[in-house]
């Protein structure tokens, strides 16, 4: 039985996310000109730009799974993410020790904010809010700002088109091959661990 949520809720835009997608990704300094590499910018996965995502998003009525992997622009490299949903907002599994809460909230139909539920010392070392818009069937925008010890460093927009209504197998894009899981163990960084 399919759960079915009211149009505008956290649930209802991640049911209309789920399925494979190709990001196509883009890097901007905070005056709109191109930046070429994040490295110095303090990114959690710094490198080049632009470059391509392939996108993984399970979400079955209550866990979510999401798995980026790049493919093109990038060295090979895939992360994932993990929550439930809990009281109508999507709660994140911890990103590591000493992370933030990071949550997910609906802007309305098809709009989606991630980020800290609270602001304190683990958002002053690292947060990265991600807006996603659904904007059309099948078409989605994700626009992310950069903040590093308290400072805005960059932007990041990724137009994703989705390539298959489920992600229960690997597509034929993934670097790492046809054979074996969607998903990776969950991803934890240890940025915050001094203040644990």
């Amino acid at each position: 039985m399919t759960t079915v949520f009211p149009v505008g809720s956290v649930g209802h835009t991640l049911m209309q996310l789920r399925g494979t997608w190709h990001d196509s990704v883009e890097l901007f300094h905070l005056d709109g000109t191109p930046l070429v590499d994040d490295t110095q910018a303090g990114s959690g996965t710094p490198g080049q730009s632009p470059f391509d995502n392939l996108v993984y998003i399970d979400f079955d009525g209550h866990y979510f799974k999401i798995t980026n992997v790049h493919f093109r622009g990038r060295p090979a490299l895939a992360k994932t993410f993990t929550g439930e949903l809990k009281n109508g907002v999507l709660v994140f599994d911890a990103m590591g020790p000493g992370s933030y809460e990071n949550v997910g909230m609906s802007g309305g139909p098809g709009i989606l904010t991630f980020s800290a539920r609270t602001l304190n010392q683990a958002t002053d070392v690292y947060i990265e809010p991600d807006f996603i818009i659904v904007t059309a069937p099948g078409q989605r925008t994700r626009h992310t700002v950069l903040y590093r010890n308290g400072q805005a460093t960059r932007t990041l927009t990724a137009k994703g088109v989705r390539l298959s209504p489920c992600c229960d197998e690997r597509h034929p894009l993934d670097p790492r091959g046809l054979v074996g899981e969607v998903h990776e163990p969950k991803f934890e960084a240890k940025i915050w661990q001094h203040l644990v």
